[in-house]
This record gives structure tokens, sequence and C-alpha cells, in this order.
């Protein structure tokens, strides 16, 4: 990373998603909206970060995780703070959410857009993606039939898996 980048990440690093003057923080609501646990949250947040950073440092689209993509939809909800605080007064720059239009031309740009988001994070980072928050591209675009579900009135069972 060179200085600019450094100074960046920095920033970001610091920025703060939970507002303490709230009882019912924004880790709080991203565990509770998906059923994850506040320590995953937590991670999910800090992969969120990185994802934002490489954004910015990209020549090129990229495309977050599932798990990513959840705490960038959340945080979207947050207008003030994404737009105002995070995008103008941190990242300097708008970054808009775009989604997929659909049709194979669209999940094969997607998957490409993931695969060069996996390679420059470990350009970046100089690791691996944490994988429980950066699956392989068959998997994150593999298994997206999502619903929400309002678990006080109904039940979650899990299919069997007849392999």
């Amino acid at each position: 990373m060179n200085e600019t980048h450094t100074t960046l990440w920095q920033k970001i690093k610091r920025f703060d998603l939970d507002d303490p003057a709230s009882a019912f923080k924004f880790s709080d609501r991203l565990a509770r909206e998906n059923g994850w646990s506040l320590e995953f949250s937590l991670l999910a947040i800090h992969e969120y970060k990185r994802f934002m950073f490489l954004i910015c440092i990209a020549d090129h689209p990229l495309t977050p995780s599932d798990e990513i993509d959840q705490v960038w939809h959340l945080h979207l909800l947050y207008t003030r703070s994404y737009w105002d605080e995070f995008c103008e007064g941190i990242l300097g720059r708008k970054v808009h959410h775009g989604p997929t239009k659909g049709g194979r031309s669209e999940a094969t740009k997607f998957d490409d857009w993931y695969n060069k988001t996996l390679d420059l994070y470990r350009q970046t980072f100089e690791s691996e993606p944490p994988a429980d928050l950066w699956p392989p591209s068959e998997k994150r675009f593999g298994d997206t039939d999502f619903r929400r579900v309002n678990v006080r009135r109904n039940w979650i069972i899990s299919k069997p898996n007849f392999i």
C-alpha cells in the first residue's frame, strides 16, 4: 500500500458503524436480521470495511460476498451514516450499490468481478480472505434463494441433504 492508501485504510478502520447513543446498535441489528452471533457480525463489519477500501483503490468493478453485501445493504439504510459520514467524510467519494439486472451475461459479469475482488483482497492484505465471509465463487453464487422470514411466527427447518 502506498501512503495515501494507508491513510485511507486507517480512516476506514476507525469509522464506527455503531452509534454509541443507540440502545440497539448497527451490529446488534445486523446480527438479529441475519441470525448471526454478535462476534460474526463484528467480523463481517470489518470485512465490509476491507471491501469498501478495495472499491476505493481498484481500477475495475468489484463484487462483495453475500455476507458483506448484507452489511452494505444495512449500512445503506442508515443514510446519514452511509452517504454523509462514510462516503463523503471518510471515502471522499460516492459508492453506489448496483444490483444485477439478471440473465446469464450478468451472472458471468458478477462472477468475474467477485473473483477479481478475491484476487485484489489477497494482493492488498497479503492474506487469504476468511472463508466463512468470502466463500469460493461457486458457493457465493450457487446458493442464493433467500427469503425474509419472521422467526417468531415461523419455524425454519433445514431440508435433508440427500446426496
